[in-house]
């Protein structure tokens, strides 16, 4: 089952991240967007009751008065992996993200995974950030027609800490 995300289960999402990757540095992100009021929303996935995986999506700041934003991170405990929850989270987050009115979104991620939903990193040719634009991983998603048909320049929150 996905929803979105409780304050309640703040401690088993940072469990959940922390197993899939190895190291607590994205909880800690994840902690710090939060703190810094940065969430456009996150949903979990239940399995039995417990949190099986998590989504975050972030605000961006844009040239241009529309609402882009970040996903990151996507998590999903180990032992469950594989199974599709992890394409569950995506698709409904997508469908929470039109829902907020988000205009487009960004990844910083694995092409062949994302690109299954339709990020590419030719839609994000035309979108200036430091650190990510032109890295084959950093790619966009259109939600809205036209949302990266013309230069777009975007900054992350600080917790990104991509020296804007």
């Amino acid at each position: 089952m996905i929803r979105t995300a409780r304050p309640a289960d703040h401690a088993a999402i940072a469990q959940v991240i922390t197993a899939a990757f190895g190291q607590a540095d994205e909880a800690q992100l994840v902690a710090k967007l939060r703190a810094d009021g940065d969430t456009v929303f996150e949903l979990v996935a239940e399995g039995d009751g417990v949190v099986v995986g998590h989504i975050f999506f972030s605000r961006l700041w844009a040239d241009r008065a529309e609402l882009y934003g970040a996903l990151a991170p996507l998590a999903v405990l180990p032992a469950r992996q594989g199974q599709g929850v992890g394409s569950q989270l995506v698709k409904s987050g997508l469908d929470y993200a039109r829902e907020f009115g988000c205009h487009g979104l960004l990844v910083l991620g694995d092409p062949a995974y994302y690109g299954r939903f339709g990020f590419t990193a030719a839609a994000a040719r035309e979108v200036s950030t430091p650190h990510y634009a032109g890295l084959p991983a950093f790619q966009a998603l259109a939600l809205e027609e036209g949302a990266f048909s013309a230069p777009l320049s975007v900054t992350y929150p600080d917790a990104f800490g991509d020296g804007h």
